[in-house]
């Protein structure tokens, strides 16, 4: 059976689904592994994690096909991406929209950010909305729908952000984003103005506390909500293992430490679940075979987290 689309997952949904930001397989499988039931692909973390190079306009077509056909692929959640402008104007647009979807994104962000180096000016509006029709139509027959966005700043451009994506869903976008708000009021002052789907972006802690909670929001229209946290996270880890494994210019402190999954060893291997793989081998072949790394056993899937079928991973 076909995994879920985002559309069919949010339409079957009593809740706010969050959804956290990937920037390749491995993000992918740690969130999947955790419970999450859908994710965004960043556009800004593929850009440091893919070309080594900041969010600034680096990223293109190539870069994100590339990694969304690699997740999309291997993850039986569905991904939304970010594909930034579009990659140029509305023919440009088109074609990414048209690529996107063929190479499994379930959902596509376009913001209407007038220069990737500068994202708090905006298109015109009409340029902007040229080409949400250019998406529409490339996504219509497809099981990819449009999440159009604004960069409008809530504090000074909150109207216009507000009917841009109010004209964006009237053309038929599925689902809307005002990517810079971050409070209940600004929430609150969306929702009266901007009908259908909305994503609530990067939910942050004010003073310690959410700014916002799903709970809040879902009422208002906020049916997803992203964050970001997983390549923070994968470099943390990083870093933390490295100042100590260069410090002992050997790998005991990775070898020896017990993390969140309880595997000791210096392999994330077992967290890809390799034995499903010689199963799934096994009904082709009718032998049973053990996964080893150059003849070393590896330790079983860890207890407490998502096992996804294979079937539904590869």
């Amino acid at each position: 059976m076909a995994k879920k689309t985002l559309q069919q997952l949010l339409e079957t949904s009593d809740k706010c689904i969050v959804a956290p930001c990937v920037y390749d397989c491995a993000s992918a499988r740690a969130v999947e592994m955790v419970g999450f039931e859908a994710m965004m692909l960043s556009g800004g973390e593929v850009s440091i994690a893919m070309n080594g190079v900041i969010d600034y306009g680096f990223s293109n077509l190539t870069d994100v096909e590339w990694i969304t056909s690699r997740i999309s692929q291997t993850s039986p959640i569905p991904l939304a991406a970010d594909i930034e402008d579009g990659f140029g104007g509305p023919l440009a647009v088109y074609r990414s929209a048209r690529r996107m979807a063929m190479a499994g994104a379930t959902a596509l962000q376009l913001e209407d950010a007038d220069d990737m180096e500068e994202s708090t000016g905006l298109l015109p509006r009409e340029r902007y909305l040229e080409k949400v029709r250019a998406a529409l139509a490339a996504l219509e027959g497809t099981n990819c729908f449009l999440i159009a966005r604004t960069n409008a700043d809530p504090e000074t451009q909150m109207d216009e952000g507000c009917e841009r994506m109010r004209l964006a869903h009237e053309l038929g976008a599925k689902m809307t984003t005002v990517v810079k708000i971050g409070t209940l009021e600004h929430a609150q002052y969306v929702s009266a103005r901007v009908p259908g789907w909305k994503m609530f972006p990067d939910v942050r802690n004010i003073n310690g506390k959410p700014a916002v909670t799903v709970d809040q929001i879902h009422p208002l229209g906020f049916n997803m909500m992203t964050m970001h946290y997983t390549l923070k996270a994968a470099m943390d880890g990083m870093l933390e293992h490295g100042i100590r494994n260069f410090a002992q210019q050997g790998c005991d402190y990775t070898c020896e430490k017990v993390d969140a999954t309880g595997i000791m060893g210096m392999s994330a291997t077992p967290l890809f679940d390799p034995q499903s793989y010689m199963e799934l081998e096994g009904r082709f072949s009718g032998r049973a075979k053990e996964y080893t790394i150059v003849g070393n056993q590896v330790e079983s899937f860890p207890d407490g987290f998502v096992r996804s079928s294979i079937d539904d991973r590869l």
